[in-house]
């Protein structure tokens, strides 16, 4: 055999010898000590690749690999931390995992400190930034939505930096605030409206000048043993947000665009001109009329079919930058971000603008002394539009003007007041009224402190903190001769109006902690005790203008009578003593203790201080010998509290009598303005708490259930006087309300393998709120008038707040075509003696869920929120379903459902001009407002590193995030969510032209440098 061919044969059986000794095959087997048979779904991976494989069921693997020598295997699975194994001349690998305890120790901020996860034997939910980040949220209050049981987010209409209502476990008040204490790094922040001037019930939203995308988590106290050590402001709750800090390591830039479109999530079905024409008609002969001599005339009237909501509705803009660097040392560490948003509203010329810069140093002087600084810079540009329930609004006239008018005329003109073509009372023109008036809110914030830390010695340490919250807020109003209001309003004189307004409000905080913290014969004890002072002030000013010489001159300056303006000081403190105790045995049984004192300024001598202790207890039963059996339980945990919290919440001096100025004949003097109540004291809320904090299956089941109960006593309400005593009423500590519910947290990790990760996360609540007693017996009337009744909303004893008042509607009656409503006294009139409880805007229950899918590069992210039994009033269809009550309206679709002739079966009466019988206030627009509503849905896509590194990126995401994406609901209005008198808690639930919630569709891309 030739020499060639020899040497041919002898590598072909070498080779696969050689290539045999180079490569080979690892088994083995991965467990942990609760699960000595086997993990499933283990990753196992070679480091520094992508190559590897999983565990099977039994936990055993296998897995071929080249050069042995140099290979290092990664084995993880969540809840474990992950181990390395260097393979060399191993063949078969058995691998323990221990299970990953930073689950349970990580830590969270409580109060003026923080505690170990696993430790808190309070009711306290974490809100990760990681579950809001790739929603278009605005405020910092908007993140909580659906995001945490026991907490019900509203955003009340669809208009950007509108209002946000939040409650946690209900409302406790009746005439003071219920809105929760934010808290931001340590800094009470100022909340609720910032703006001197509401439209329509809608205010702006304080919280939205602060930058969702500098929030490292949220932090939602519930339960007396977690929110006392904030004693008179905790009663509502209290949120503490953490923002972001520098980094001791390498240094980093993270940039984020995102931009998008956004437009309405429902537009409501109203009649076309023909449609409406026929249905005026009807009306009119039904009452006896003529419809032509009433100038109803077919091909005349309806000539013009103009679709209002198209009109002031359009596809808006959001766009949004963030820029941040974080690094330091150990000794030093530095964050600074930079944001800008720019969102349009779906109605026209409606625009939100904000424009915010962050700088945080943190330096450690020595190994006792640290110093920490942070400054929060915004600026903010509301451009603002009447809504809701205002006569000249935008959405509020698009939706119920008549279709037979134009808003341009055949010169391409806006119509206006001086317009032969120009609609009038009540219609107006929507588009002119949406782009010509200058409704400004320019708002300037600066929250900032300087905090201190000191060593005294190994056990004891003081912190020691100072910090501002100011708000500069300027509204700039003006109305054309060409609107509504400038031009048609005869008392204005018809030659434009002008406002200017001015809000300071200013809030300084000084606190003063000591720590000392001792272990000894496995007992941890710490003891916390302080001081704190708060000191808010508030000025305001406002001038009103009329009669401008052409609408070429907009400032009031201009204008020719300046009739109106005013101006405002007011200022009030807070002085506070502070202690806890917390102490543990083992780490298996957990005590606190917290009391507070407050020292307030809004209350008399007698009433000044108030005092708020609380105690808990926890028992993890999980450290117990009994318990060692039960290998699937990694921690159980049962905990209890009691405690008092209180609410301070509501305008300065109510316990001093006051007096005003007054002019009488062109003489000025003073006269008493209202009654003091020198006993006036706190809202004060007894909270129990049980609940239960389970963690199984190596941590991939998360359980957390709590039970509470609340009574709030000495409520805070303007309790009615004779109108012999001049005065309408004084404030003073009456009635109760009561608040019980359960909450529900589960988190699971359903599947965890190399390329694929699916986790899901569950939230539910259910409150039950109830009046338990008031000043007398006699119910509060509230909200708007109702046809036919005292008022649309009522609070009561024994019912809950939020509820509706009104008739009971029974039906049609198919003979008349008339509304049946039912008598209650039996006396043969239907009046307002016959008004009962027909609804209430208190939901049966609430929640959200979250799913979280990663496959290889890809992530998928989809939340749904949902309320439960709500009842909402939907009073807009007092005019727009109104059975002829007058024919100045649109209607809706529903109309064409109305009763026509004898034997119809419908809900809809008849319609006949002038009729209000059959359009009284009644159960007939109480709807189902329960919904279910996809709320964000996220896919992502991470770049891979090895293109991403090619241009010096550390990281780099693309993903595209849908907001609102839809909504189940059996409402017929535009959006089940909003609420027009936005934060009202005895007359919420109400929808008076509210502009429904937006949708929105973003594309966005996270760049890591």
């Amino acid at each position: 055999m030739p020499m060639g061919k020899r040497l041919l044969l002898l590598s072909f059986v070498i080779l696969p010898l050689f290539l045999n000794a180079q490569s080979r095959q690892i088994t083995g087997k991965v467990v942990s000590e609760s699960e000595p048979s086997g993990i499933p779904f283990v990753n196992v991976v070679i480091k520094g690749t992508t190559q590897g494989t999983t565990t099977d069921f039994e936990g055993n693997y296998s897995l071929s690999i080249s050069n042995p020598d140099t290979t290092v295997l990664v084995f993880s699975y969540v809840s474990y931390v992950d181990r390395e194994i260097r393979v060399g001349n191993q063949t078969v690998i058995n691998v323990t995992l221990e299970p990953d305890t930073d689950i349970l120790e990580e830590v969270v901020i409580t109060g003026y400190g923080s505690e170990v996860k696993g430790d808190i034997i309070g009711s306290i939910t974490t809100v990760s930034a990681k579950d809001f980040e790739d929603m278009p949220v605005i405020g910092m209050d908007q993140a909580l939505q659906g995001q945490a049981a026991g907490v019900q987010v509203t955003q009340s209409s669809g208009t950007p930096g509108g209002g946000i209502t939040v409650r946690i476990r209900g409302s406790t008040s009746i005439s003071a605030s219920n809105r929760p204490l934010f808290i931001v790094d340590g800094v009470p922040v100022e909340d609720g409206a910032l703006a001197l001037r509401s439209f329509g019930g809608q205010n702006d939203n304080a919280l939205a000048s602060l930058n969702p995308n500098d929030i490292e988590s949220l932090q939602v106290l519930r339960d007396a043993s977690a929110k006392a050590i904030y004693g008179s402001r905790a009663a509502n709750g209290v949120v503490l947000i953490t923002t972001k800090r520098g980094k001791s390591g390498q240094t980093q830039f993270n940039f984020d665009v995102r931009r998008g479109v956004i437009d309405i999530t429902n537009k409501v079905d109203l009649l076309n001109a023909d449609q409406l024409l026929d249905l005026q008609r009807e009306a009119v002969i039904n009452a006896g009329g003529n419809a032509d001599a009433a100038g109803l005339i077919n091909g005349v009237t309806d000539a013009v079919d103009t679709d209002w909501l198209d009109e002031i509705l359009r596809n808006a803009i959001l766009q949004e930058y963030q820029l941040s660097y974080s690094g330091g040392t150990d000794n030093t560490r530095l964050f600074v971000s930079g944001n800008y948003r720019d969102e349009e509203g779906v109605q026209l010329n409606n625009r939100f603008q904000r424009l915010t810069g962050s700088f945080k140093l943190d330096h450690r002087v020595n190994n006792r002394l640290d110093i920490l600084t942070n400054l929060t810079l915004s600026k903010t540009k509301n451009d603002r539009v009447k809504g809701d329930n205002f006569l000249d609004g935008v959405y509020s006239g698009a939706i119920k003007s008549l279709p037979f008018y134009s808003p341009f005329d055949e010169q391409g003109n806006l119509t206006g007041p001086n317009s032969p073509s120009y609609a009038g009372f009540p219609n107006f023109n929507p588009v002119g009224q949406a782009i010509l008036p200058r409704f400004e809110t320019h708002a300037t914030k600066i929250l900032g402190g300087v905090t201190v830390r000191y060593l005294l010695t190994e056990d004891l340490n003081l912190t020691s903190k100072i910090s501002i919250d100011y708000n500069n807020v300027f509204e700039d109003q003006f109305e054309p001769s060409s609107t509504a209001i400038g031009g048609f309003l005869p008392s204005v004189g018809g030659a434009g109006y002008g406002v200017y307004s001015t809000g300071v409000y200013t809030t300084l905080i000084q606190n003063n902690i000591l720590t000392w913290k001792r272990s000894w014969n496995d007992q941890n004890l710490s003891v916390l005790g302080g001081t704190e002072v708060v000191y808010r002030t508030v000025r305001s000013s406002n001038v009103q203008g009329r009669l401008f010489p052409s609408d070429d001159f907009t400032y009031i300056t201009s204008s020719g009578i300046v009739d109106a303006g005013s101006s405002f000081y007011s200022q009030n403190g807070l002085v506070s003593f502070i202690s806890e105790a917390k102490y543990d045995f083992k780490d298996k049984y957990l005590f606190s203790a917290t009391l507070r004192a407050d020292g307030s300024s809004r209350f008399g001598e007698g009433s000044r201080f108030g005092v708020f202790p609380a105690f808990s207890a926890g028992w993890r039963i999980s450290s117990e010998s009994f318990m060692e059996k039960f290998t699937f339980v990694d921690d159980l945990k049962i905990r209890s509290s009691i405690g008092l919290t209180g609410n301070e919440r509501i305008g300065d001096f109510g316990f001093l009598g006051t007096w005003a100025a007054s002019t009488y004949n062109g003489v000025t003097g003073t006269g008493p303005a209202s009654l003091g109540n020198p006993e006036l004291q706190w809202e004060r809320t007894r909270e129990f708490n049980f609940g239960i904090d389970m963690a199984l299956f190596d941590s991939r089941l998360q359980i957390n259930l709590d039970l509470y109960d609340k009574f709030t006593d000495n409520l805070l309400l303007n309790r009615q006087l004779p109108a012999t005593t001049g005065f309408g009423a004084v404030t003073g500590n009456v009635g109760n309300v009561g608040n019980r519910g359960v909450e529900l947290n589960i988190s699971t990790v359903n599947y965890d393998g190399e390329d694929l990760a699916w986790r899901t996360s569950i939230n539910f609540s259910r409150n039950v709120n109830e009046v338990i007693a008031l000043s007398d017996t006699l119910p509060i009337f509230t909200g708007y008038t109702g046809s036919g009744v005292a008022a649309t909303s009522i609070v009561q004893e024994g019912e809950p707040l939020g509820s509706f008042w009104g008739l009971e509607f029974l039906g049609v009656d198919p003979a008349t075509g008339d509304a049946i409503y039912e008598d209650i006294n039996g006396d043969g009139t239907i009046n307002d003696q016959d008004g009962q409880i027909i609804g209430t805007a208190q939901p049966d229950f609430i929640g959200g869920i979250t799913n979280s899918v990663n496959w290889k590069r890809f992530d998928f992210n989809l939340f749904v929120q949902f309320s439960y039994g709500n009842d909402i009033l939907n009073f807009s269809n007092t005019t727009l379903l109104n059975a002829g009550e007058d024919i100045e309206n649109n209607q809706v679709v529903a109309a064409l459902k109305r009763w026509r002739e004898p034997g119809d079966i419908t809900s809809v009466p008849r319609y006949e001009r002038g009729n209000t019988f059959n359009n009284r206030h009644s159960s007939r627009f109480i709807e189902d407002g329960s919904y279910l509503r996809i709320k964000n849905l996220t896919i992502g896509y991470t770049v891979p590193l090895d293109f991403s590194s090619k241009y010096n990126l550390r990281s780099m995401r693309l993903y595209v995030s849908a907001t609102n994406l839809l909504t189940l609901t059996s409402y017929t209005g535009g959006d089940p969510e909003v609420s027009t008198l936005d934060g009202s808690v005895i007359a919420q639930g109400i929808d008076f032209f509210t502009l429904p919630q937006v949708r929105t569709l973003m594309l966005g891309l996270k760049i890591g440098l």
